[in-house]
């Protein structure tokens, strides 16, 4: 396991203060797995390791629930009406802002913001990662389940050579992170831990 830094991106999922914060709309239901695997500092770790390496840090962020959102809409998926009667990531509320440890920096890349759980889906990210000539990626971020699962498969699906850190992402329960990460992502992406990829980026320096 090897990632050049040239073809290599980091793609950081929805680290939104609802989720991953004291306080936030969701935190109680991810902290008790969040805290077990050291979610958080994880994350940190690989983030911290791929700007150190000169690896391309983009950011998939889920829609920031705006009123009027989804009062029109034909169909709406049970996990957007969830968020929408939560008014989770509320745009312009604290929720609804990154946590500070995930804040992008200058030569970070945003793409628009997914309306359900994949980051490629209706989005202009596979654009901006082949604009930047990415072919590999290494996943962080929330939930197991869903954004990551759904945004590694498409990832997949696109031709993408994806690495999932098994403990800098979380879920509501050991269930949810077992299915996610040793039955249905093993399919599409290397699974490892933070120290193997933090080792491998820093070889790959």
């Amino acid at each position: 396991m090897t990632f050049a830094p040239g073809i290599t991106g980091l793609l950081v999922i929805d680290p939104y203060n609802d989720f991953i914060s004291e306080g936030g709309k969701v935190w109680d239901r991810l902290k008790g797995v969040a805290e077990a695997n050291g979610c958080i500092p994880h994350m940190e770790q690989v983030l911290d390791a791929a700007r150190v390496a000169d690896i391309r840090v983009f950011y998939a962020l889920h829609r920031r629930y705006r009123p009027g959102d989804y009062e029109t809409w034909k169909y709406v998926a049970p996990i957007q009406k969830a968020a929408w009667d939560r008014r989770t990531f509320e745009f312009g509320t604290w929720g609804g802002e990154l946590r500070d440890e995930f804040k992008p920096q200058p030569g970070d890349i945003v793409s628009q913001e997914h309306w359900c759980s994949s980051g490629f889906a209706n989005t202009d990210l596979d654009l901006l990662l082949k604009k930047h000539g990415i072919g590999e990626l290494i996943v962080i971020g929330l939930i197991a389940h869903t954004c990551v699962e759904a945004t590694v498969r498409y990832g997949a699906e696109l031709g993408y050579q994806v690495t999932v850190v098994k403990d800098a992402t979380t879920s509501y329960s050991d269930d949810h992170m077992h299915a996610a990460l040793e039955v249905n992502l093993p399919n599409y992406a290397a699974v490892v831990s933070t120290d193997e990829v933090v080792e491998a980026i820093r070889a790959g320096r």
